[in-house]
């Protein structure tokens, strides 16, 4: 559902409960998923589960990828109704999201129990922050992190266009892969560039 992220106001961008959307969504801005599609490849379909208006499903099937799109809330695109935290059985051996911040650890695990390919979420660069963190991060395939080194546009409630302004939390790519082993690798990528 694209639910965690920030807008183009501090404000919308706290774990505050009352400045944050209600349902934490706030959708992708497609130049982050290409971003990403630049140095990234996944084999085989992609299951997108909190996919929201389907912001970065879109992007991922106009690249050719098979894409399952699901989501808690029924935003009018997937498959609405669905607790991806709820989920138990493998849909695509791939998985791409931004899912809420506030979940990030759990969607991360329940990703990795659910594929046999990669697992790619875009959140705040912060999540690597924190001790307990710290400790889970070296018990995962983390193979990659890509950095967005222009801050991207992000509102709450709706996909923030270019004419908004910028942003102002810092994000990142994490992608997990299964059968890597060893410390993960720094990137970089600029969600404007061709």
């Amino acid at each position: 559902m694209s639910r965690r992220g920030g807008s183009a106001y501090a404000a919308a961008q706290t774990d505050d409960p009352v400045a944050r959307h209600p349902d934490d969504f706030y959708p992708t801005h497609p130049g982050a998923t290409q971003a990403l599609l630049r140095v990234e490849t996944f084999d085989g379909a992609i299951w997108e589960p909190a996919c929201g208006t389907g912001d970065m499903s879109k992007v991922l099937e106009a690249s050719g990828y098979q894409v399952v799109s699901t989501d808690l809330i029924d935003r009018g695109y997937g498959e609405g109704g669905r607790d991806f935290l709820m989920e138990w059985n493998p849909i695509a051996p791939n998985i791409c999201t931004n899912p809420p911040f506030r979940w990030a650890v759990e969607f991360a695990d329940r990703a990795l129990q659910l594929t046999t390919g990669k697992v790619a979420l875009f959140l705040r660069l912060a999540f690597l922050e924190g001790v307990d963190r710290g400790r889970w991060f070296p018990n995962t395939p983390l193979a990659r992190v890509w950095v967005m080194s222009r801050r991207v546009p992000m509102q709450r409630g709706r996909l923030q266009e270019e004419g908004d302004g910028h942003g102002v939390i810092a994000f990142a790519w994490f992608v997990w892969e299964h059968g890597h082993s060893g410390a993960p690798t720094l990137g970089f990528l600029d969600w404007k560039a061709a």
